[in-house]
């Protein structure tokens, strides 16, 4: 099959499953992952770790619902376990803590996902690529508004030599939620990243949360956020480093974050 026709396949399947999600309810809260999902995949039996951080140095401080952790001054770290069940499926769990402005830890419960690639390039060529990603788990209710909680996250981007670009359209969906509608959430973001030698790239990473399908918010109240981030991989330990900025009043003016890549 083309690859014109792999795509066609991939975007029917894709938009089939995502308005499924999106016919249910959908909101999720606790950012202790922020990342942009490309073509990398364990291959087959291969384990692997990350460990995810990120503070917000100036954000929210007032709770959208009762009993919520604002971000402002929070500290998450998250171990996040994955195995190659095959060359283009992977498994993982994530373990997420949290520490809130008053010195507080929460472990903010479990989440599962399960990445398919469909089709991506062969190592060190250039081409297109396409999965999809499906997480559930099980979040505090202080961190996320229902439980448990479903993210679907398709994969969509091109790589060569020179640049990475990925584009990830992702669609929320929490159950028996008391404070918010039951409509999904829309939460898009994308990478554009440029590499700087060997295997070691700087771009910009975009986050938006546009609220409920069908009742977007206007973008002065949508949680915007833009990052200058710097991929590292030609060390023992590849990162992935960024530096966040709220483009409008309604988002959390700085956030750093990192994710390492646990040698095993």
């Amino acid at each position: 099959m083309s690859l014109r026709n792999r795509c066609s396949v991939f975007l029917r399947g894709a938009c089939a499953v995502t308005l499924a999600v999106a016919a249910t309810a959908a909101h999720a809260d606790l950012t202790d992952e922020i990342q942009i999902y490309d073509d990398s995949i364990n291959k087959k039996g291969q384990i692997g770790l990350e460990l995810h951080l990120n503070t917000t140095l100036d954000g929210r401080r007032t709770p959208d619902w009762p009993g919520e952790i604002p971000p402002n001054h929070g500290m998450r770290a998250t171990m996040e376990w994955s195995y190659g069940l095959t060359d283009s499926l992977e498994a993982g769990l994530y373990l997420p803590f949290l520490r809130d402005a008053s010195g507080t830890t929460y472990f903010a419960g479990p989440r599962f996902r399960i990445k398919w690639m469909a089709f991506k390039p062969a190592e060190g060529a250039a081409g297109m690529f396409a999965g999809l990603n499906l997480e559930v788990g099980d979040v505090n209710e202080r961190l996320e508004q229902g439980r448990p909680a479903m993210e679907l996250r398709p994969i969509i981007g091109y790589r060569n030599e020179d640049w990475l670009v990925s584009f990830n359209p992702v669609v929320g969906k929490t159950f028996r939620s008391r404070y918010v509608s039951s409509k999904p959430d829309f939460s898009p973001g994308i990478k554009i990243a440029r590499n700087i030698g060997g295997d070691n790239f700087v771009g910009i990473e975009y986050y938006d949360e546009m609220g409920a399908f069908g009742d977007f918010k206007p973008a002065r109240e949508q949680n915007q956020q833009l990052f200058l981030a710097f991929d590292i991989g030609s060390v023992a330990v590849p990162f992935n480093l960024g530096i966040g900025r709220g483009l409008n009043g309604a988002s959390d003016k700085w956030t750093v974050k990192a994710i390492f890549e646990v040698p095993l």
